[in-house]
């Protein structure tokens, strides 16, 4: 980064040491009529926490993520807004199919958490290598599973989706709001609805919500729109964190995800082929065992692990 500039953003990463662990800095500046905002994101750069019980995956969700990940080919997605946690996501199901036996390709932008025996391939588009170009290149280099950061253009998603169906495993991510959206994503990038339909396994939609502080988490009596939001029993309490020294008087400390998993079936299939309406695919998916963003949400709640505030701010939909 040039320090001297300060009229264009600017992105930039720092790497230092912490109470003897070594943390990776992404630094971001954006200039403001005020002056410069800064905005930094911390990544531990050790990969001790990439198992699934971290990440607070419920034990049907991981039932969902194995029919997934065990398909010899195909495409995973993983999809959310920006700091969801995605990458994490995909690093941890990488790290589960790691091994000296499977050759295993990641063309990221950028190279977030380096794992010893991944070949991770940085993107670099100012000399010509984009997300396009290096999936071509990695193609040629006889991989068993291949992880693209982000599909954001139709090119990239055709040459992902093309790499799924010559026998690769591949994973990815798609900004899109919920799991069921990402197929209709995918078709509006040029996709046609048979290709998805031959290449997409599955998708996983998630969020990040904060933990309630345990040093300071308390019980109390919901109003009446909490307990109309989480259907709740008369009497029935909730949970929330009072604030102490421990959280910064926050009433909350960590963070764990949430999530959405939409497995391609023979009927979710059909309804592609068909061109259905979101609102349909999204009835099949519950019917198939799918639980929504604001349900997942729901079960934290009532597990006295996050709060309705949080519910709200990151799952809440208009019924």
């Amino acid at each position: 980064m040039n320090i001297a500039e300060k009229r264009i953003p600017q992105d930039g990463r720092i790497t230092t040491e912490i109470n003897g662990e070594e943390v990776d800095m992404r630094v971001s500046i954006l200039p403001t009529v005020t002056g410069e905002k800064t905005v930094i994101r911390i990544l531990a750069k050790n990969d001790a926490n990439l198992n699934r019980s971290y990440l607070g995956i419920s034990d049907h969700n991981n039932e969902l993520i194995d029919k997934m990940i065990m398909v010899p080919q195909g495409i995973c997605l993983i999809s959310g807004p920006t700091g969801s946690g995605k990458t994490t996501t995909l690093y941890t199901l990488l790290s589960e199919k790691n091994s000296p036996e499977t050759n295993i390709i990641t063309v990221e932008d950028p190279v977030e958490i380096r794992i010893p025996g991944l070949n991770q391939v940085q993107v670099n588009v100012k000399a010509g290598m984009t997300f396009a170009s290096g999936l071509r290149s990695i193609l040629r280099q006889d991989p068993d599973i291949i992880l693209v950061g982000e599909i954001r253009d139709g090119e990239t998603a055709e040459i992902a989706m093309r790499a799924a169906i010559t026998g690769h495993l591949v994973f990815s991510t798609i900004h899109t709001n919920d799991a069921v959206s990402s197929i209709n994503r995918l078709i509006d990038m040029g996709l046609e609805p048979y290709m998805v339909n031959s290449a997409l396994v599955g998708v996983v939609s998630q969020r990040l919500v904060r933990r309630i502080c345990t040093n300071c988490r308390e019980s109390y009596e919901p109003d009446e729109y909490e307990i109309e939001l989480l259907h709740l029993e008369p009497g029935q309490k909730i949970y929330r964190g009072k604030g102490c020294t421990d959280c910064n008087e926050k009433g909350y400390k960590g963070r764990i995800a949430i999530h959405e998993i939409v497995v391609m079936t023979k009927k979710m299939k059909s309804l592609i082929e068909k061109r259905a309406s979101e609102e349909e695919m999204r009835q099949l998916a519950v019917t198939e065992g799918t639980q929504m963003l604001q349900d997942s949400a729901r079960d934290l709640v009532l597990e006295g692990i996050t709060t309705a505030d949080e519910l709200n701010r990151v799952a809440y939909t208009i019924d």
